[in-house]
């Protein structure tokens, strides 16, 4: 049966995504014995290991902190729980390359903290910042709401009906916790776990910054030291090969998994908790938000206030507005094909309609680098048939013309935050039913009018909140745009990685401030959906 243009619009979006894995794997065809063997021998042993490292380190991390804060907010009554309950998704709107080097700063030897106990206590022999454990903490504290912000929903729909009747059979709370609560709870934590290892391997500044080196640090080196765009794309598939395992454990594990709510809200039965407790649960959860959001911000006014005049010049508002223009062009280029794809699958549902957007918004689980490689390439290739053409056709005498457009870089944007853009405006599609849509036609409506003057109005605030997600991203998005981006087109983000690359963290602070103002945003916007949904 031949595909109409939802169809073919739906696949064509698909495809776009599959191009970087085809490409990275097509580059086995081109073998360079010195580079693999270089790779194979001295390369890819270590980031294996650092990568597998990381991905335990982080998960048990963010697991840990997510829901054990999740559970205090959700079931337990403790002083400063309301504030806590959206404060502590604070860390979100820092990117954890700015941590990092904040961290650096604050622990390394010879930083302030370290210095001051050795000279003021005698105490020596702390462990070393620049290390593995160093890098999967600053991770693990910026990555963690991820994992509460699923799971507080999971424990506070549960109701605490459900370790009621635990104890009711004998339980305590402590194995109430374990033996029910948190099986039931364990598809949403999953979800979120899966979210923050899927950041951890497309991380890029962060690893770069504590010169720990992973798949996606590798493969910029390949690029821009080796010169090697084939050895940079059989590292990327590399990595994609880990992400997709990691997919499918993920679905795998949730698979034939069924699980029904108890009660409708803890709200009522919160755990009262006694001084001490509480107490104990306040600092705990204070120093968590201390450590992810209050210092390392704190560190970055203090700094900006120090030398952040130095840098407030001409230069520094041409990165803000290549940071603003790139991010808006983006976030409209990403909500346009998000709106596309989610009405094509209005239009026509199906098995194959829901394999084409579950393809298109699979993005988002490959990592920047790996989408700069594998989308450059194809284009490369494409941009020097044009340019021979051109000059052989017309004269033309330029040496690029696509490759120094901003095409690469909207293009990986687009595959990379398609999912951001795609979630909420699908959910949002799916709320108007059917009822709405046959009333509208009777009333002489078309498609153009029922998605013009019908659909759009009504999607309102899904598209607000696609559009703020996907701009904070892509306004803190680092490895796409270092590797793809034309001449002269530095951002805040690049300026973040060029300081911090050259010790120079006081100077990075600026730069990474405006980017933490920036994505206080949709946390903002989580939280007054948040509000709204239990008004």
């Amino acid at each position: 049966m031949m595909m109409n243009r939802w169809q073919l619009f739906a696949w064509g979006v698909a495809a776009l995504v599959l191009v970087p894995v085809a490409v990275s794997f097509s580059s086995f065809t081109q073998l360079d014995g010195d580079i693999l063997a270089h790779l194979s021998a001295f390369v890819l042993p270590e980031l294996v290991l650092n990568t597998f490292w990381l991905i335990v380190g982080v998960g048990l991390g963010v697991a840990v902190l997510g829901v054990s804060l999740a559970w205090l907010v959700a079931m337990c009554e403790f002083a400063g729980r309301r504030w806590f309950e959206w404060a502590l998704l604070l860390p979100l709107a820092l990117p954890a390359y700015v941590s990092a080097f904040v961290a650096i700063d604050l622990l390394d030897f010879s930083g302030p903290l370290l210095s001051w106990l050795r000279s003021t206590w005698g105490i020596s022999g702390l462990p070393e910042i620049r290390s593995r454990a160093g890098v999967i903490g600053v991770m693990s504290l910026a990555l963690y709401p991820y994992v509460y912000l699923i799971s507080k929903t999971a424990f506070a729909t549960q109701g605490a009906m459900a370790l009621e009747a635990a104890q009711t059979l004998g339980l305590s709370r402590r194995q109430g916790f374990f033996r029910v609560a948190l099986p039931m709870a364990r598809p949403w934590i999953v979800a979120g776990l899966m979210l923050a290892l899927m950041e951890t391997l497309a991380d890029f500044g962060t690893v770069a910054i504590f010169n720990y080196d992973t798949f996606t640090t590798a493969i910029y080196k390949a690029w821009y030291s080796l010169f090697s765009l084939p050895a940079a794309a059989q590292l990327a598939s590399v990595l994609i090969l880990f992400v997709l395992m990691a997919v499918v454990i993920e679905q795998r594990s949730r698979a034939h998994m069924r699980f029904g709510a108890v009660g409708r809200s803890s709200a009522a039965r919160r755990i009262q908790l006694g001084a001490v407790q509480s107490w104990l649960a306040l600092g705990y959860a204070s120093s968590v938000l201390l450590l992810g959001f209050g210092i390392p911000v704190g560190q970055l006014l203090l700094w900006t206030w120090q030398a952040g005049a130095l840098d407030l010049d001409a230069r520094y508002w041409g990165f803000a507005w290549h940071s603003v223009m790139l991010a808006a062009l983006g976030t409209l280029l990403v909500l346009s094909v998000a709106l596309l794809l989610a009405y094509a699958g209005r239009k026509q549902p199906g098995t194959g309609m829901a394999w084409a957007q579950r393809i298109a918004t699979l993005g988002y689980a490959f990592p920047g680098a790996v989408l700069a490689v594998g989308l450059f390439i194809p284009i490369a290739t494409l941009d020097n048939w044009l340019v021979d053409n051109a000059r052989a056709w017309f004269g033309y005498q330029s040496s690029d013309i696509l490759k120094g457009s901003l095409l690469v870089m909207l293009l990986a944007y687009l595959v990379r935050f398609l999912a951001v853009g795609f979630g909420p405006v699908n959910n949002g599609l799916q709320r108007i039913t059917n009822h709405i849509d046959e009333a509208a036609r009777s009333l002489g409506l078309g498609s153009k009018g029922l998605l013009s003057r019908v659909h759009l109005p009504m999607l309102r605030a899904s598209l607000q909140t696609a559009a703020a997600l996907t701009f904070v991203d892509l306004m803190k998005e680092m490895p796409i745009t270092l590797m793809t981006r034309p001449f002269g087109w530095d951002t805040l983000a690049v300026r973040v990685f060029e300081m911090t690359s050259e010790g120079q963290w006081e100077r990075a602070a600026l730069p990474s401030l405006a980017i933490v103002v920036a994505g206080i945003v949709p946390i903002l916007l989580l939280i007054r959906r948040g509000a709204h949904a239990h008004d």
